[in-house]
């Protein structure tokens, strides 16, 4: 059996790892020079920054068990705690809140950021009837419902629309964190639905919620593409694919073709799209439907004894339209690296959904207005010594409200011998990803009436 794996990102390539370790003659084809996708890393000011994901949860943990199976040790973050950016300053989110959502009376009454009127608001999540119509609701929807508009705009969708750079009230709740549509169904509410969260994870609570490989999410990649060496193209973008009898032929826009039984599409949405209009056009016609927005990382590196200038905890997320970053993580408190000596290195987040025209500005003008923006909240110089943008066009999918519906249209019009994968179906997170990508590569094996993955057998 020959399966070629078009797209080198996480899914891609985990795909054709456990395909690979099965036996399974398996190519990837990478458009872009390297394999690797949105994970990567510039060099900047003398010092190393990803420029994509710095982590992922452990919590979920097929990513972790990926590490550890190619031999990665794992590093937690060097501090906690997340702050919010207020008309006042930079304010720390209460403790132990999943979500965000305070899980006890006196939190509410203390939530941080909110007026005394949105506080009282949010309390009425504690007696309010739990909705049992089925109907599928946005994520905006749900929080403006149950905790009311201050809360939600205020502390909630900074941090959890912007995980998605997405706009609530658009996204679909059931797509993105149905933990609290359970929470709701279970608890009544999602303020009690917070408070057994937080119960249930006392048991486990030594573990970080977060880690990476010790030597940066660029070895995670490495890896993979390491174990599958001789079998990547890259540089390959993939203009077309169609039936050649009994298999199938994928042609490259330099002319290169290849031969498989099995294709798995592993790239966005978008090229997803073109590339099965021919073979799958109502898949095809679902996955243009699927929006991604463009986003940005901003990096920062300060001069010698600014490294405590941001003071305790991760980083910070914004309210939308109070300032250009919808977040920014201080990389020299979360992630500790000798390298820094003593200086501040910060990340910023720029554009989202709704906020993409800020990406139309030139590199400069964005990097002095988040700069502006972090010495008017924290102690730092208003220049720094170093500073680059990275842009990630197109980058985040959408999972707007009706997603998963789309999606099993999307693989059911797929002929026999098609699969697709990717953040842009069933979640966007790195463990989501990897743990998509075993699914996938099983579900190649047992069509192909092989081993499971992992086993090595020549199929």
């Amino acid at each position: 059996m020959r399966v070629l794996v078009v797209g080198g990102g996480v899914s891609g390539l985990t795909t054709a790892y456990r395909l690979h370790r099965a036996g399974v003659d398996v190519t990837v084809v990478e458009a872009d020079e390297r394999p690797g996708g949105r994970i990567g890393a510039i060099e900047i000011g003398g010092v190393t920054v990803e420029t994509g994901p710095d982590s992922f949860l452990a919590r979920k943990p097929w990513a972790v068990e990926l590490c550890k199976e190619l031999q990665l040790p794992l590093v937690s973050p060097g501090s906690s705690g997340a702050l919010l950016w207020t008309d006042h300053g930079l304010v720390h989110y209460l403790k132990e809140t999943p979500f965000g959502i305070p899980g006890d009376v006196g939190d509410v009454l203390r939530w941080p950021g909110l007026t005394r009127a949105g506080r009282r608001r949010a309390l009425r999540d504690l007696l309010i009837r739990k909705r049992k119509d089925g109907v599928e609701e946005s994520l905006g929807g749900l929080l403006r419902r149950r905790l009311g508009d201050e809360a939600t705009d205020r502390a909630i969708a900074p941090l959890l629309g912007g995980l998605y750079a997405g706009d609530i009230d658009r996204l679909s709740a059931s797509a993105t964190f149905p933990e609290l549509i359970a929470w709701e169904r279970s608890q009544g509410s999602l303020i009690r639905g917070s408070q057994a969260a937080k119960r249930n994870a006392r048991d486990g609570k030594a573990a970080p919620m977060f880690v990476k490989p010790r030597d940066g999410m660029t070895a995670f990649t490495d890896a993979l593409a390491r174990a599958l060496e001789g079998r990547i193209r890259t540089s390959a973008h993939v203009d077309s694919i169609a039936r050649a009898g009994s298999t199938y032929s994928v042609t490259t826009s330099g002319g290169e073709e290849f031969q498989a039984d099995t294709v798995i599409i592993a790239t966005p949405p978008a090229a997803a799209a073109t590339q099965l209009t021919n073979l799958a056009p109502t898949s095809a016609k679902e996955l243009g439907q699927i929006r991604s927005v463009s986003t940005s990382v901003v990096v920062f590196v300060y001069g010698d004894g600014t490294a405590g200038a941001p003071g305790e905890g991760t980083g910070f997320v914004v309210p939308r339209g109070m300032a250009p970053m919808t977040a920014a993580t201080w990389l020299s408190n979360k992630w500790p690296d000798p390298a820094f000596g003593t200086r501040a290195v910060v990340r910023c987040f720029v554009g989202a959904d709704g906020e993409e025209d800020i990406l139309d500005a030139p590199d400069q003008d964005i990097i002095d207005a988040c700069a502006r923006h972090l010495a008017a909240v924290v102690p730092l110089p208003a220049e720094p010594d170093a500073a680059a943008v990275v842009r990630w066009p197109s980058s985040m999918p959408q999972y707007d409200v009706g997603h998963t519906a789309r999606v099993e249209r999307i693989r059911e019009g797929l002929p026999e011998g098609i699969f697709v994968v990717g953040n842009a179906y069933d979640g966007v997170g790195i463990p989501d990803c990897v743990h998509a990508a075993n699914d996938i590569a099983d579900r190649v094996l047992a069509d192909a009436g092989a081993p499971v993955a992992g086993q090595k057998e020549q199929v």
